[in-house]
């Protein structure tokens, strides 16, 4: 179910009408895991089967690691950390294997091809995993039993919504158990945040449907063979475009998710913090899908030894959880290829940072900041062109399409993505003069820049499509 469908909006009316009434007060969980269940299986009931299965591992594993004898605690813990990734792996992976590792006339490997992938595994699988290592590490005994209750019924409740909740539970953002279950509580009407709340669902609304929806036609023509005939600046402004249109994309779904989330009274962490004005990809992966960087570094790049050992490990630490970061992204070997080129990225910068001059004048923070937003747009072509051999074409032709003249349609498909990519820039910009000091001024406006996008919603909307984050 889309957020920018009809059926979505729907449910979340009729849920959230009844969210409130005082005969559903005691109920309000319950009534959320149903929604949510409805939402998870709207186009393919045969999903819920995995998700309940995924589910009852964490609850059960969880369940032991708190409450089953002190001996066992770490068996339940690698338990159900273990089947999670295995059922992950086998959903996600198996087509890659597949392809990579036998003939396509083997029986055993068009099997593995034509396992599907269910939407949302790999958020929902890292939550559970989230909760089982929360739970293990819990601070004091007080703390694993706020987020595992010696009740059944009630853990069994609490960990069904933390995976469930329906406004994150496609594409994140990436829930950590011992900050959301702490919120699960009966929620009144009063305390709702309404400002907050429609300030980020309208501007996540805006932000899919009018800018990347719209863009979405432009960057089309990056697909193989069409861009082998576009001239070099028709290649170079349509990668633009595209990395104008995954941020639009993914961060539109963010806020959606945040500001529905905010209607039912729970908090989601930020997603996004304006990560093209970052002037390093240090910086970048601290403002971009900040919930999966963060999951990353508490879950993986802390326990690997993080920056505690030598030089040489951080650099091989970074390395390994940007790889398996890039493929967490998607099952082909070119998204292992985009979190390596960042995992490099991050080693060098790790590694040079202390013999480069800090960037002083405001000319020079614009020039790092245009080139670090280059090396990330550039890694995006992966996520377009999953073939790493059409990838590295487009790259080529970009310096061998000097020659080819842009035609009348070239030119109108630039100034589109030119258009639809301002507000993107314009978002960017308010942030920077925001911490300028402008903060009184811009805010005297927001309403005219809200009243406007409301009007290009309903106005200007793109053809709908299904979200990027989606197929992750």
């Amino acid at each position: 179910m889309l957020f920018n469908s009809f059926e979505f909006l729907v449910l979340v009316a009729v849920t959230w009408g009844l969210y409130y009434l005082p005969v559903i007060r005691r109920w309000q969980v319950e009534l959320l895991i149903a929604s949510s269940l409805v939402f998870y299986s709207w186009t393919n009931p045969k999903l819920l089967l995995l998700f309940i299965l995924s589910a009852a591992v964490n609850v059960s594993t969880s369940y032991g690691v708190v409450h089953g004898p002190p001996a066992r605690r770490r068996f339940y813990a690698t338990l159900g950390v273990v089947v999670n990734l295995l059922i992950l792996a086998f959903f996600k992976y198996s087509p890659l294997l597949g392809r990579s590792l036998f003939h396509e006339t083997s029986s055993i490997g068009q099997f593995l091809m034509q396992v599907p992938l269910p939407i949302g595994i790999s958020f929902y699988t890292f939550e559970g995993i989230s909760l089982l290592v929360d739970a293990y590490k819990g601070r004091d005994e007080h703390a694993a039993r706020e987020l595992v209750p010696k009740n059944w019924g009630a853990h069994l409740r609490n960990t069904t919504f933390f995976v469930a909740f329906f406004p994150h539970l496609i594409a994140g953002p990436i829930l950590k158990a011992h900050q959301f279950i702490p919120q699960i509580v009966a929620k009144q009407l009063a305390d709702v945040d309404w400002a907050a709340a429609m300030r980020n669902i309208v501007l996540g609304y805006f932000l899919k449907m009018v800018i990347a929806d719209n863009l979405k036609e432009q960057t089309f023509w990056i697909a193989s063979p069409y861009f082998e005939t576009q001239s070099t600046a028709m290649l170079l402004t349509m990668l633009f475009g595209y990395s104008m249109q995954i941020f639009a994309d993914f961060a539109g779904y963010s806020l959606i998710a945040i500001g529905v989330a905010r209607l039912f009274g729970y908090n989601l962490p930020d997603n996004f913090n304006f990560p093209y004005i970052s002037q390093s990809v240090t910086e970048f992966w601290r403002r971009w899908h900040i919930s999966l960087s963060s999951f990353l570094r508490e879950y993986l790049y802390v326990p690997l030894g993080g920056n505690r050992k030598s030089n040489l490990r951080t650099y091989l630490n970074l390395m390994i959880v940007m790889f398996l970061g890039g493929l967490w992204h998607g099952a082909a070997w070119s998204y292992a290829v985009w979190g390596s080129f960042h995992g490099l990225a991050l080693a060098v910068e790790r590694l040079a940072k202390p013999h480069l001059p800090e960037a002083r004048n405001a000319w020079a923070k614009a020039g790092i900041t245009l080139l670090t937003f280059s090396f990330v747009s550039m890694a995006w072509l992966l996520f377009k062109l999953p073939d790493f051999s059409q990838a590295v074409s487009y790259v080529q032709h970009i310096f061998t399409n000097t020659s080819v003249a842009t035609n009348g349609l070239g030119y109108l498909t630039m100034l589109c993505i030119a258009v639809y990519s301002l507000p993107v820039l314009l978002y960017h910009a308010w942030y920077l003069a925001r911490e300028a000091g402008w903060e009184l001024q811009v805010r005297r406006y927001d309403f005219v820049g809200y009243g406007l996008m409301m009007f290009l919603i309903v106005t200007n909307a793109g053809p709908a499509g299904d979200f990027i984050y989606f197929q992750f």
